[in-house]
């Protein structure tokens, strides 16, 4: 197949005013991509990232991709699930949320049915951030129960 060279020009043309439109249209996501946050120091799995142990710095590899925190915002209070060391991109895959509750802690578990509300004091037996499903243990009876970990550190027995 042939090409001709006009077509090949105009096309290229085209291209190079779509992305100078879309460059000028999208200003300031441009800009917050120019930058990557990275350690000041080695950061261990299970160690909470504060804001005074990473920078912004400016992106210079223009082939840098992937879900790397461009902010401190991003990571600043979430947990490493990885070694992170000095200098480089910080994966956003590999942070957590703290977790809320931590295994052996004292929980109180709560069951709602229509109207009527059933708390019990119970022990869990998993680590779990806010939202995440967990397995707990009704302290007076012994049964075993699953629930959603609520924002106050209670869990919400899910209908069994």
């Amino acid at each position: 197949m042939r090409f001709r060279r006009k077509n090949v020009n105009a096309a290229v043309k085209s291209v190079s005013a779509l992305a100078l439109v879309c460059a000028v249209m999208a200003g300031p996501a441009f800009a917050e991509s120019n930058t990557a946050v990275v350690p000041l120091s080695i950061i261990y799995p299970g160690e909470v990232i504060s804001q005074n142990r990473v920078q912004e710095v400016e992106v210079t590899n223009p082939n840098l991709s992937g879900d790397y925190a461009k902010r401190i915002r991003q990571v600043a209070g979430m947990v490493s699930k990885r070694t992170l060391l000095p200098g480089r991109t910080i994966s956003l895959s590999g942070l957590r949320e703290p977790f809320a509750i931590t295994r052996g802690k004292n929980v109180r578990i709560a069951f709602n049915v229509g109207g009527m509300s059933i708390s019990a004091a119970g022990m869990s037996l998993d680590d779990a951030a806010v939202g995440d499903i967990i397995k707990v243990r009704n302290s007076d009876s012994g049964i075993t129960v699953s629930g959603t970990v609520m924002p106050d550190g209670s869990v919400q027995v899910l209908d069994q």
